[in-house]
């Protein structure tokens, strides 16, 4: 479930990079329509950026021994020193 928010967020992340390139290089600039469409654009990236990498992190820190960790319930081995 988690490998398809990666794809959807990716996918929305080089729709806008469109746009901005449009805007940028293009004539997405001379229309108002294409103008706030991608002043939205900009505005989606950087959420989009945050929203991918908590995403990423979070799926990263989920076997970690910390805590952030969920799983307190499994047993801990202990190394005994003679």
């Amino acid at each position: 479930m988690g490998f398809v928010f990666i794809i959807i967020l990716r996918i929305l992340f080089a729709a806008c990079m469109v746009f901005i390139i449009g805007y940028v290089f293009g004539g997405f600039s001379k229309k108002p329509a294409l103008r706030t469409i991608t002043k939205v654009a900009a505005i989606l990236v950087i959420v989009l950026f945050i929203g991918t990498n908590m995403l990423l992190m979070r799926f990263a820190f989920r076997h970690a021994n910390g805590p952030w960790c969920h799983d307190r319930d499994l047993p801990r081995t202990e190394i005994k020193q003679p």
